[in-house]
């Protein structure tokens, strides 16, 4: 239950994102029947986690000397690239999905999804906790 609340507040995230971040764009998975935009959405937020929970790991573990020089600020390259990685995913092996204008886009991007699912996040939270007794 957990995990499909998550994979929901990120296509939420996504969706509301490129409304808000001019050079973030998706391109609707092609498909017959309806919802194109919905589903592109989910398969993006599922592209996302599985690219944040490898590589974004292995980055960050990487670059950790850099987080403690910059005191956190080099996190917004890191979720940059990811971005830039999940851009690249959707373009060259799906042919569909996310496409942003630039490096500099990606981090605003990463940035701006980081806001929407935190702030969702803090609504749905104590929908999604277990109840104790």
């Amino acid at each position: 239950m957990r995990f499909v609340v998550k994979l929901l507040i990120n296509a939420f995230a996504l969706w509301l994102t490129t409304y808000i971040v001019a050079g973030v764009h998706v391109t609707a998975w092609h498909h017959e029947g309806g919802w194109p935009m919905f589903w592109t959405y989910i398969v993006l937020a599922l592209i996302f986690g599985v690219v944040n929970g490898i590589v974004g790991t292995v980055l960050r573990i990487v670059a950790f000397p850099l987080y403690v020089l910059t005191l956190g600020l080099f996190s917004l390259i890191v979720n940059g690239i990811l971005f830039l990685i999940v851009d690249w995913i959707s373009e060259h092996w799906l042919h569909f999905g996310l496409q942003v204008d630039g490096f500099w886009w990606g981090v605003l991007g990463a940035l701006v999804l980081g806001i929407i699912s935190w702030i969702v996040g803090l609504f749905v939270r104590p929908l999604t906790r277990p109840q104790r007794a």
